[in-house]
This record gives C-alpha cells, sequence and structure tokens, in this order.
C-alpha cells in the first residue's frame, strides 16, 4: 500500500509567521490557573501558567500518595501551533521538567478553550519503570 503525505513548508505557512515584523503570538490563551479535567488522576492536577514579560514560566502540582507534589517551575518556549483550528497563529508552549528521578517534557496548547498537555516522561533512577507518554486536558480556573 503506497499512501502519499503531504508536508508543510514555509510557503505554506501563513506569511506573517515568517515576516519578522509580524511574526509575534501571544500566549493570552494560556496564560492562568489550569485544573485537570480527570478528578481521579494520578497524574497532573493543576498547571500554572505565568507570563512576566517575554518569559514563561510553567508550574506543575502533580499527584502523589499523600499530598500534592510540587513540580520545580520550568521555563518555557513558545511555539507557534500549526494547527488548521488554530489558524495558524496561536501559541503553544515547550516546557521540560526535571525532577532527578525522571524528566518530563510537555507540550501544551489550547484546542477550543481547553488546555492539553501531552508529556513524555522518562526515568533516570535505573528503577526499570517503563518511560511512558500521556495526554491530559485542563480547563480554565483562575
Amino acid at each position: 500500500m503506497t499512501e502519499t503525505f503531504a508536508f508543510k513548508q514555509s510557503g505554506d505557512l501563513d506569511p506573517a509567521l515568517t515576516d519578522p515584523a509580524t511574526r509575534k503570538l501571544s500566549a493570552d490563551k494560556l496564560t492562568g490557573r489550569w485544573v485537570n479535567t480527570n478528578p481521579g488522576t494520578q497524574g497532573i492536577a493543576e498547571i500554572l501558567i505565568e507570563q512576566n514579560g517575554e518569559r514563561l514560566a510553567v508550574s506543575v502540582l502533580g499527584v502523589g500518595p499523600d499530598s500534592p507534589i510540587h513540580w520545580p517551575t520550568a521555563s518555557a518556549e513558545m511555539l507557534a501551533n500549526l494547527e488548521e483550528e488554530a489558524g495558524q497563529r496561536a501559541a503553544a508552549l515547550a516546557a521540560t521538567f526535571d525532577l532527578g528521578f525522571m524528566r518530563a517534557e510537555t507540550y501544551l496548547r489550547v484546542n477550543k478553550g481547553v488546555l492539553v498537555i501531552v508529556l513524555f516522561v522518562t526515568f533516570q533512577d535505573d528503577s526499570g519503570r517503563s518511560n511512558y507518554l500521556n495526554r491530559e486536558f485542563f480547563y480554565r480556573r483562575d
């Protein structure tokens, strides 16, 4: 079976994304406090995204066996969200958290008012646990 794939090239993008004068993206839709839509999650309970000038910071409150676990705050890199519904002008974020025993690479974006996080976890503690990928959904709670 042969399939044809379409690849996005810079010529396929909205010209405003490639023009340095108009390449600005806004993180306004991402900033704020977000709560997991699944109250029974065993992963991330809450996310706080803050912007101070050009700097973006992501704080995570994880679910622990006895109490919440505060992850170290991570700096975030703003990315252009190239999905069709975003109109190629929305922002997404990439942030990496190092908790010592594990590294969590995250990608965050808003889709129809819901914050979607894709999480890649790599264990660094020789525990033998399997690395994993997870996707969770959050609603705004400012």
